[in-house]
Formats: structure tokens, sequence, C-alpha cells
């Protein structure tokens, strides 16, 4: 069973925050001078010639933090995945992401698409040849890049500052919450004077017939973990794939899986088998704070980090 999708997610901090940004997109605009041209994450040239008020988000991390920067009444459509905040479901559906509903999007008659993956080709020229401009702004490979990309849809929104005050917001969250690092008592007990002491985490992204999936070392997944005071099982592996017998024989010392998909791994042959699984240090997390790069994996730092403290 491979669930490569962003589950539904609960109510977290995104309405706090856009509550305290929304004043800082307010009121500035219509001194911004408008964007002539934007050159994307994929070094493509499109032209946003005024202040978007109609936007179409072509991705749940894009939809996500719009809403952290307070801005969602220029939001007019979402995908089917973009389940977070709750109040994007309000928004009409333009379907999923590889398979967009042109129709749909230009019965919205939008001034901008942003999506953070790449859309199919012929979905961006058809879109183009209507007038309607896209932007990409890709996850990245590092948690770092979270602020550049929230810096990004903030200057297309010609909403720089409330991008600078969520990215300072989100620093001063980490700082306090890397203030203290976790010991992980019941992990060291169990090992040997001399031993390291940080503990090994391997994130089940997909399981069972059809192969085994995480996080390698070169997605801000792996950073999520450091940060947290865990050590990725699968830090040397870069991409996606693992091996089941290598997940078997390195047994890490806890597991972190989506909430929904957590009996079920537990349950299954052989991962039951895993010391994780018997000690129980399964670790189910709210999926939408860790697969996607929004502002919410603050969250799973706090909340990972205070479970390898037990």
């Amino acid at each position: 069973m491979v669930r490569l999708h962003p589950a539904k997610t609960a109510k977290r901090s995104v309405l706090l925050i856009s509550s305290l940004l929304f004043a800082a997109c307010g009121g500035q605009q219509t001194s911004v001078p408008a964007i002539d041209t934007v050159v994307d994450d994929y070094g493509r040239t499109v032209v946003v010639d005024h202040e978007p008020t109609r936007i179409v988000s072509a991705s749940p991390s894009i939809t996500e933090i719009v809403y952290a920067l307070g801005q969602s009444h220029r939001l007019v459509g979402r995908t089917d995945f973009c389940l977070y905040p709750p109040a994007a479901d309000t928004l009409t559906s333009i379907g999923g992401i590889s398979n967009l509903n042109i129709e749909a999007i230009l019965a919205l008659q939008p001034d901008l698409v942003v999506t953070a993956s790449m859309i199919p080709q012929r979905s961006v020229d058809l879109l183009q040849q209507m007038g309607v401009p896209v932007v990409c702004i890709i996850e990245k490979g590092r948690y770092e890049d979270l602020y550049g990309n929230i810096r990004q849809v903030g200057r297309l929104l010609r909403c720089e500052a409330a991008a600078d005050s969520l990215n300072r917001l989100l620093r001063q969250r980490l700082k306090s919450v890397s203030a203290g690092r976790p010991e992980a008592d019941s992990v060291q007990a169990s090992r040997a004077v001399g031993q390291p002491t940080t503990p090994t985490v391997y994130y089940v992204v997909g399981f069972g017939p059809t192969g085994n999936f995480t996080a390698g070392g070169n997605t801000f997944i792996d950073d999520i973990i450091r940060l947290a005071g865990g050590r990725n099982l699968a830090h040397e592996v870069e991409g996606w794939s693992y091996s089941l017998e290598a997940l078997m024989q390195n047994d890490p010392d806890y597991i972190v899986v989506r909430r929904e998909d957590s009996a079920t791994f537990c349950r299954t042959h052989p991962y039951k088998q895993l010391s994780a699984v018997r000690n129980g240090r399964v670790i189910g997390i709210e999926s939408g704070t860790l697969d996607l790069q929004v502002p919410r994996n603050i969250d799973a730092i706090h909340y990972l980090r205070n479970r390898f403290k037990k």
C-alpha cells in the first residue's frame, strides 16, 4: 500500500498566523510597483503585469502559504489535494495536480495560477494561450528553502512585508523549539556505553507489496527529522525508494508514519517485527505537517522533538 498523497489534516496554527500577518499585506499594496516579469523555479520568464486578485492554487503547499500570509481572499480555486486549512474546502476545485480541469480554471477567470510542482506542459500552454500566467514555486530539498518559497509567494502577491514577518516568526519558533535537545531516554538505556546517542528514525511514505518508500537525505523531511533531534535512517539515500531488507536489518529506534496508516503498518508483516513496533515507538503524525514544505513544518519539528524525548 503506497500512499504518496497528503492526507486530510486537522486544524492548527495557520489561522492565528494569518490574522497576525493580514495587516502587513493590507494597506500597502497600492504603493508597491507592479512586477513586469518573474523568473520561476523552472527558469521560465512569466509576465505578471498587475497585482493578482484572483489566484488559482494548483498545489497544497501554495494554498497553505497564501492562507498563512492572510491573503485567502485572493484565492478562487484549489486542487482536490488542498485540504488545509479546512476553510480551503469552500474554494472551487480545479481537479487533481496532474490532471487539472482547464475549463474549471478558466471559468474562475483567474489572473494568476501558482503551483509548487510541474503541472503538465500542455496545461501550462493552454492557460498561457488564454492569457493566464502560470508561476511554479517548487518544493526544494532543504528545510531552509521554505523561507525562500514564502518570500517568492509574498513577492507575487505584493506582500513581501507579511512574508518577512512570517519568516521571522517561523525562525523564532524554530529557535525556541531547538533550545532543548531531546534525550530519548528509553532508547539510550538500551544501548551500550559509547554508541551514538541520536535516535535513528524511519519515515514511512509508502509500504507494502508495491515497495517501501521514505524520504532520503536530499529532502527537507531529512532536515525536519534532524532538527527534531533524530537521525534519518535513510540519510545516505537519494530519492524515495528504500529496500525492505535494509529497513529490517537497520531496525530504527523510531518509526514515523502518517497517523491514518499507523495501525495498518503496525499489524502488517514483516513490519510488526521491527523493535520500534514491538516497543511502542511508532509515532503517528499529521501528514500535512511533514509531507509538504509549509509553515506547519515547525509543528512537526516540535511534535517529533517532544516524542523523541519520551
